[in-house]
């Protein structure tokens, strides 16, 4: 049996350590985020005889003439030619630190002058679209994401209380079982985001967008999955294991955790074997999704097991449990009066 109690000190320590560098890492590095997270435009315009080559170096130029205080606010700029029609869009990435009003102005001046600078190559060229994307939709996006983070997390805690009130007090309900699916919430959604930060840090084609956003909201749902199965182990292993048997609370954590170790890693490997496949074979759009995954599939399944059972255990070790005793039911307790 696998004996995860005695070796907790060694695992908090790896969380503890995953968990500061995880911090200090995202105070000290900038995130690289993608199109949706910062101010930008996209234009689509159609034409007849423009080369993309030579659309790429027009809008290349013009990107340099969009100055602030003497500095370029334009971060990057894309051309591409939309397949099977003579069309172009130019998405634009603009400097998110400047005011709404006059990043508007300076977003029509880029639109105008890279629509002149066109049409003197080609007059047929004519805008068709204009999207414009201010920094406030990430705002929204962070803010939304926090606010059911918030309430998702309330009400697990609010479930978790009720379906475990038998075996502790009040108090060891509320400091306990809550509490630890709260911290490990807390841990394993920082810790995938470091391991992505860090990963897009190298490789800058994995971008923080929407996609993340729902990836950590996903994150949070597996390890609160895989977290409560364990518990409800626990809890089971509680009915069964009274008082009569001499075993303590130690005892039937170890055993609990030994009884869905295989089925924890199982699941985690498959989910991982598809994550995989998918980051592989599938669309490019997603992908900043399906790595941020893995990463969470990795933290969710250690810290269900080697965090969040050891931190029950630490919780109520001091604690006198109210075991479940099932009552012996007689012939006498059978009969109709």
């Amino acid at each position: 049996m696998l004996n995860v109690i005695k070796n907790r000190k060694l695992y908090y320590s790896i969380s503890w350590f995953l968990t500061i560098l995880a911090l200090l890492f995202l105070m000290v590095f900038k995130l690289n985020l993608w199109i949706d997270m910062t101010g930008w435009t996209q234009t689509e315009y159609t034409y007849t005889n423009l080369e993309v080559n030579k659309a790429r170096e027009i809008v290349s130029n013009t990107k340099k003439t969009i100055l602030k205080d003497w500095k370029e606010v334009i971060n990057s700029v894309d051309v591409y030619k939309i397949t099977w029609e003579n069309k172009i869009a130019i998405i634009a990435w603009f400097d998110s630190s400047i005011g709404e009003v006059e990043l508007d102005a300076l977003k029509t001046d880029f639109k105008n002058k890279a629509l002149k600078s066109l049409i003197e190559i080609d007059s047929t060229v004519s805008e068709t679209q204009y999207i414009n994307i201010w920094k406030s939709f990430w705002d929204y996006i962070k803010n939304t994401a926090i606010f059911t983070l918030f309430i998702t997390v309330i009400w697990i805690a609010l479930y978790l209380a009720w379906a475990f009130s038998w075996i502790l007090n009040w108090w060891g309900i509320i400091l306990s079982f809550s509490s630890i699916v709260i911290i490990t919430l807390f841990h394993d959604v920082l810790v995938a985001v470091w391991f992505y930060v860090f990963t897009s840090n190298f490789l800058p084609d994995f971008k923080i967008d929407t996609f993340f956003v729902t990836a950590l909201l996903t994150i949070l749902w597996y390890s609160i999955n895989d977290t409560i199965v364990v518990f409800d182990r626990i809890r089971s292993n509680l009915k069964l294991h009274t008082k009569k048997d001499k075993k303590d609370f130690k005892d039937i954590i170890n055993m609990s955790i030994s009884e869905t170790l295989a089925r924890s890693i199982y699941t985690s490997l498959t989910v991982i074997m598809v994550l995989v496949a998918i980051l592989i074979f599938w669309p490019e759009a997603i992908k900043w999704f399906v790595l941020t995954m893995i990463y969470g599939t990795l933290i969710w399944t250690y810290s269900s097991i080697f965090v969040a059972a050891p931190m029950l255990y630490d919780f109520n070790k001091d604690i006198k449990l109210e075991l479940y005793e099932k009552k012996e039911r007689t012939i006498e307790d059978k009969m109709v009066v």
